[in-house]
């Protein structure tokens, strides 16, 4: 009787022990997105927080609450230098030593191909989820579409979606072996089926809220019912407290690992009681671990070492040298601007093209060309975009060109497919003349196509008459696609004469004091 009595004591008692448990809990969330490669603290001028800081943080917050967990929204294998020579390779140990615990593919992150992005997503110790990718020859996943979590007695479901606009905002040929189907769709085909089984629902997806995309985070959470929780990536948007859509709350933490996203979900008995967002800067990180991660600082020193070998390799031959001088290429038409516009040009098969002289950075020397030339001339991992844009902005953006000169500027532009004049002498916002494109005069009324950096679309120098410019195209790094024009078309047609000075005005004797734009 007191053996069956004991008995029924430790079966109560491991109940009671066990609800306590559920009964009232603290699911934290740790989220990034949009890192475009940026793994160090140095990344941006000193902008990004750094991977190894980040991971130091979530990592002390997990041996404290094991209702932890980490997800990352995409765009992540593609961006910098260091990762980009390597196909993404690189990437692969510092995030498995970060300790992530699940991500979805973005765009760019099918720049080396879908079939590399396969090999990353394998070597990976955590799932790479994407609900909404299938292989054209069968229509089965590519990757895997979710994953449940168990953490403190809390059931979390997790299920990834990409942006059908992965179609085109990648170079097309590296997505022809795999679909994506409608996000919404597949939504609620997650939901229906993690919903009955999850205390949590979360779905990390890039997909952003950018007015001009057809599938938004905003729009799946209005046409869907039973997500908690949307990590979001892709419109490079800084939500600081996050944004309430119905019962969904939408997170995301801007771009390039300025900041590191935490939503705080409050469990009682199961059941969802609060769910509270925030963004975290350099000092909240610090705050929670002063000393950053040593096995990825180890990590980054030894990828640095190997990525030396890489950048010596010859990837393309120049037939001479041309300057990348500042006061050249911020005051005036340069002929490695006028190449690098062409290039652009070339590769979005559009109207027109540009590039701020800021973006130019390193001589392109004479001869044999490495990866680490075409990485000095462009070090910032910028992308190229095609976008629509009206006759009227085009001159807008050219008055914005030629506003500051004769003082230097960052944001001076070398064209392709255009040419111009303009008068220094008159106010700014007032001087620019004729203006052809092609062949023809500029028509103010009518819609052409630009090639032009992903840094420029989102205000980049201050042109934010580009910032709501429709994105019909995406493709690669500048430097994959300058050594890559210079192999098949070469060096011909860049002489100066695409942008004329009416006047002449006296230039102040510049010294750089500093880095610009």
């Amino acid at each position: 009787m007191f053996k069956k009595l004991l008995g029924v004591l430790i079966v109560v008692g491991a109940l009671v022990f066990g609800s306590t448990v559920c009964a009232a809990a603290e699911l934290i969330i740790f989220h990034t997105n949009d890192m475009h490669a940026r793994v160090r603290n140095s990344d941006d001028d000193g902008q990004s927080i750094g991977l190894a800081e980040m991971a130091a943080a979530v990592k002390a917050v997990k041996a404290k609450n094991p209702a932890t967990l980490w997800f990352d929204a995409g765009d992540t294998f593609h961006g910098m230098p260091m990762i980009i020579i390597s196909r993404g390779e690189n990437l692969v140990p510092l995030l498995n030593e970060a300790g992530l615990d699940a991500m979805t593919a973005g765009n760019h992150d099918f720049n080396y191909g879908s079939d590399q992005l396969e090999r990353l997503a394998k070597k990976l110790k955590f799932p790479l989820l994407d609900a909404n990718v299938i292989r054209r020859s069968n229509g089965k996943f590519v990757f895997k579409p979710y994953k449940i979590f168990k953490v403190n007695g809390i059931k979390v479901g997790v299920f990834g979606l990409s942006t059908p606009e992965c179609a085109y905002k990648t170079n097309p040929a590296n997505v022809t072996e795999v679909a994506f189907l409608n996000p919404v769709n597949a939504a609620k085909d997650m939901i229906a089926k993690l919903r009955p089984k999850c205390d949590v629902l979360i779905a990390v997806m890039h997909m952003g809220v950018d007015a001009s995309s057809e599938f938004t985070s905003e729009r799946i959470a209005r046409e869907t019912s039973g997500i908690d929780l949307i990590v979001d990536g892709h419109s490079h948007t800084a939500l600081a407290e996050g944004e309430p859509v119905n019962d969904t709350l939408i997170v995301q933490t801007g771009w390039h690992e300025y900041r590191l996203g935490r939503v705080t979900i409050e469990v009682d008995n199961h059941k969802i009681v609060s769910k509270r967002a925030e963004l975290l800067d350099v000092d909240d990180v610090k705050a929670i671990a002063p000393t950053p991660d040593k096995k990825i600082l180890a990590t980054l020193v030894d990828m640095n070492n190997k990525s030396e070998k890489l950048l010596n390799e010859v990837i393309a031959h120049s037939d001479r040298q041309l300057s990348s001088d500042r006061l050249l290429v911020r005051r005036n038409e340069s002929e490695l601007g006028n190449l690098t516009a062409d290039a652009f040009r070339w590769a979005a098969k559009s109207d027109i093209a540009i590039i701020n002289g800021g973006g130019i950075r390193d001589d392109l020397p004479a001869g044999d060309i490495t990866k680490r030339n075409t990485m000095a001339i462009f070090p910032f991992g910028n992308t190229l975009r095609i976008a629509e844009i009206k006759g009227s902005v085009i001159r807008e953006m050219l008055e914005h060109s030629v506003e500051y000169y004769p003082a230097s500027f960052g944001g001076f532009l070398n064209v392709s497919g255009m040419t111009f004049s303009y008068d220094p002498s008159k106010p700014p916002k007032h001087r620019v003349e004729k203006i052809l494109i092609g062949s023809q005069p500029l028509d103010e009324n009518k819609t052409y196509t630009i090639a032009l950096a992903d840094f420029q679309t989102s205000g980049g120098d201050d042109y934010t008459m580009l910032t709501g410019l429709k994105i019909v195209g995406e493709l690669g790094t500048f430097d994959e696609i300058f050594a890559d024009y210079l192999n098949k078309v070469g060096m011909r047609g860049i002489e100066v004469g695409r942008i004329q000075r009416l006047i002449e005005v006296p230039v102040p004797d510049e010294r750089p004091d500093g880095e610009f734009n």
